[in-house]
C-alpha cells in the first residue's frame, strides 16, 4: 500500500460519470525529473458554455492537490495542478493540449473533451499520458498514451440497451447530432442486438437546442406503455424530460389527450442526484427512469472519503458536486495516479516518460469499490473491435425512486461479452 494510503484515516477511493479533463504530471523546470520539486499535472474541461460544462472536473482536481499534499504529497513530492478550460472547441482542446506540453506536465488526468483528435496528436508528440478522460471519444479508447478508468460512453449506452432490452418492445433514442452522439446509437444498438432486440429509433437533436416539444412528439410515437425512450443529452437532457411530460397525444379511443405513456431511460451524465434535485425530487420529470452509470450509485459508502476530502478542502465550491460523474471519475483518475506514482519510489525521476512507463506496468489498482482493480498491461486489455485501450467495461444498474438514485441490483455489470461480439461498422 502507498505511503500517502497509508496516512490516510480511512481508505482512499475514487469519484465517478458526467465533465473536466486533469492534465499532466510535471517536473523540475527543465524536465530532469528531479526528486524534490512538484509533480507537475493538468485537468482540462469546458466551462462556461452553451453546450456540456464540467467546471467540477478542474475543481476537483485543485481539491485532490490540497487533500493529498496535506498528507505529505505523492512519491514524496508535492502535486501541482494546472487546469484549463477546453471552451468545448476543437481550438480550445488544442489549446489546452499544447499548454501541458508548454508546462512541463507528466500527465493529463480526469478530463473531458469531445475532440480527442484535436488533442491527441499533440500529447502523442510529447508521450504525454492521459489518465482517466472522461470517455467521450473514440480517441481515449485507440491512443497508446491513454489510460482510461471506466468504459466511456460506449460501454454505458451499451449497458443501458441491455438494461431496456428486457423491458421495451421498441426503443427510441434520442441524443446529440454530433460524432460522440453518432456512437450513443451504435453502441445502444449493440446493447439491445446482444439481448435479441431490434435497433433503437435514431432521434437526432441539436447540441445546443432549447426547444425539444417537436422530437418529444416523435420519441413518444404511438405512445405504448411497453415503448421506452432513452435521452442522453448531457445538461440539456431535464429539458427534453420535461418537454416529454408535458407532451400530450391524442386517443381515438377515449377522445381525449394523454400524456406520455413510454418508460423513460438516460445514462449518468445526463442525470445525477443534483438533476433530479433540482427538477423536483420524486415531481421530478425523470421519476421512475432507468439509468445506467459506471459506479455505484453516489449514496454508496465507496465515496465517503471522497466527500469527506471536498468537505475539508473545497467547501463551498459549488462547482463541486459530488454526485457528478465527471467528478467521480476525477477522483478516481487522481487516486490511480498518486498510487502508480508512489509505487515509482521517492528517489524515481518523474516524468511524463517515466509516468507513462509505470502506467505501462500497472495492475490491480484499487480504487475503493468504486470501479473494479485497474491496470494498463497489454494482458489487461478487452478484445473490443476498435477500443484497443479499455480495460473496465463495468457498468451500474440504477432507477429514480422517490428522487433518489438508487442501485436495481447489486454490484457491477460486465458488458464485456456484448462488445467484444459487436460488429465492426
Amino acid at each position: 500500500m502507498s505511503d500517502w494510503r497509508s496516512r490516510t484515516a480511512v481508505p482512499l477511493v475514487s469519484a465517478t460519470l458526467g465533465v473536466a479533463l486533469l492534465a499532466g504530471c510535471g517536473v523540475l523546470p527543465g524536465g530532469t525529473g528531479g526528486s524534490t520539486g512538484p509533480v507537475v499535472v493538468m485537468t482540462w474541461a469546458p466551462e462556461g458554455t452553451s453546450a456540456t460544462n464540467m467546471p467540477g472536473m478542474p475543481a476537483m482536481a485543485k481539491a485532490f492537490a490540497k487533500y493529498v499534499n496535506a498528507k505529505g504529497g505523492i512519491g514524496g513530492r508535492q502535486l501541482k495542478v494546472i487546469t484549463c478550460n477546453e471552451h468545448n472547441t476543437s481550438t480550445g482542446a488544442t489549446s489546452c493540449a499544447q499548454r501541458a506540453v508548454d508546462e512541463g506536465v507528466v500527465a493529463v488526468i480526469g478530463s473531458y473533451s469531445q475532440y480527442g483528435t484535436a488533442f491527441t496528436p499533440t500529447l502523442e508528440s510529447e508521450s504525454i499520458p492521459y489518465l482517466g478522460g472522461y470517455g467521450i471519444t473514440q480517441d481515449e479508447f485507440e491512443s497508446p498514451l491513454s489510460y482510461p478508468v471506466n468504459g466511456g460512453l460506449t460501454t454505458l449506452m451499451a449497458g443501458n440497451g441491455q438494461q431496456l432490452a428486457g423491458k421495451c418492445a421498441k426503443v427510441s433514442l434520442v441524443r446529440p447530432d454530433t460524432a460522440a452522439g453518432d456512437l450513443f446509437a451504435r453502441f445502444l444498438d449493440t446493447g439491445l442486438q446482444g439481448a435479441g432486440r431490434t435497433d433503437a429509433v435514431d432521434l437526432r437533436a441539436k447540441e445546443d437546442s432549447t426547444d425539444y416539444n417537436q422530437i418529444a412528439k416523435q420519441a413518444i410515437g404511438a405512445n405504448k406503455a411497453d415503448d421506452c425512450v432513452s435521452a442522453a443529452l448531457g445538461d440539456k437532457t431535464a429539458t427534453f424530460f420535461d418537454a416529454f411530460r408535458r407532451t400530450t397525444t391524442y386517443d381515438p379511443l377515449t377522445g381525449k389527450d394523454e400524456g406520455p405513456k413510454p418508460l423513460i431511460a438516460s445514462v449518468l451524465g445526463s442525470v445525477q442526484q443534483s438533476t433530479l434535485d433540482s427538477t423536483g425530487g420524486a415531481n421530478s420529470p425523470l421519476e421512475g427512469a432507468y439509468v445506467t452509470g459506471w459506479y455505484p450509485p453516489a449514496s454508496d459508502p465507496a465515496w465517503a472519503t471522497m466527500r469527506q476530502a471536498i468537505t475539508k478542502y473545497a467547501f463551498g465550491n459549488n462547482d463541486i458536486d459530488v454526485d457528478d460523474p465527471g467528478v467521480q471519475t476525477t477522483w478516481i483518475a487522481y487516486t490511480a495516479f498518486a498510487e502508480v506514482v508512489d509505487e515509482m519510489g521517492k528517489d524515481a525521476p518523474i516524468t511524463a516518460t517515466t509516468v507513462k512507463q509505470a502506467l505501462d506496468k500497472a495492475h490491480a489498482i484499487s480504487t475503493g469499490g468504486l470501479t473494479p482493480a485497474l491496470g494498463w498491461r497489454e494482458e489487461d486489455a478487452l478484445s473490443i473491435i476498435n477500443q484497443p485501450r479499455m480495460v473496465n467495461s463495468s457498468v451500474t444498474y440504477q432507477k429514480v425512486e422517490k428522487g433518489k438514485l438508487v442501485a436495481v441490483r447489486k454490484g457491477f455489470v460486465s458488458m464485456r461479452k456484448t462488445l467484444e461480439s459487436a460488429p465492426n461498422s
